[in-house]
């Protein structure tokens, strides 16, 4: 079978993941031990990144006519191509530049993410921006503590209120007992009225 007959499936392959695609990062990944490589392999799959070795000549016939033809200068050498799914084009990006801070071996070469060019130091700045997970986990925390204040400050009023209330009270029911008394003490007044009238009678 012809040498191009074999050739193209592959680059047909590649053409077909990155045709769509919005972000693609490329690596040396040269000196990463077995180990290394798998858990790399491993980090990306569970951010649903597509990683693969592809022989430089497959990638550039396949990038051809789509923004990652911009990747053409950078194909030299042992290279290594992670794709990033729709849902969050960092993708790629955040897991090799995250796990090259460990296994310094792995060399950044540059990628393309929404259609711009990045050399090593902007896909560094590209990973800096966080999953889509953690920017709606951080919008629901910022809508619930407005809320969870708000009820903070509803208990604080009604609490504040309730201690008005017993302060009001305590007076109400001392002054109460006053004024049963207070009838008790017009009795010896009354009982002394007769004894005035009586005296004339001498």
């Amino acid at each position: 079978m012809p040498k191009v007959e074999i050739k193209q499936p592959i680059v047909d392959e590649i053409h077909a993941s990155v045709k769509d695609a919005k972000a693609a990062v490329l690596v040396d990944y040269r000196g990463l031990t077995v180990a290394q490589d798998t858990q790399l392999r491993r980090n990306l799959r569970e951010a649903g990144v597509k990683y693969k070795v592809y022989k430089n000549t497959f990638m550039k016939r396949a990038f051809e006519n789509t923004d990652f033809a911009q990747l053409d200068d950078l194909l030299d050498g042992p290279s290594a191509l992670a794709i990033s799914g729709e849902d969050d084009v960092a993708a790629a990006a955040r897991v090799i530049a995250n796990f090259a801070k460990e296994a310094e071996a792995l060399q950044i070469k540059g990628g393309v993410v929404e259609g711009t060019f990045y050399d090593e130091a902007g896909i560094k700045e590209i990973a800096k921006i966080p999953s889509r997970d953690v920017l709606l986990s951080r919008l629901l925390g910022s809508m619930q503590s407005p809320i969870t204040n708000f009820a903070r400050v509803i208990k604080q009023i009604a609490e504040k209120k309730a201690e008005g209330g017993d302060a009001a009270a305590a007076p109400a029911e001392a002054a109460a007992p006053a004024a049963e008394e207070a009838p008790a003490a017009e009795a010896p007044a009354a009982e002394a009225a007769p004894a005035a009238e009586a005296a004339p009678a001498e």
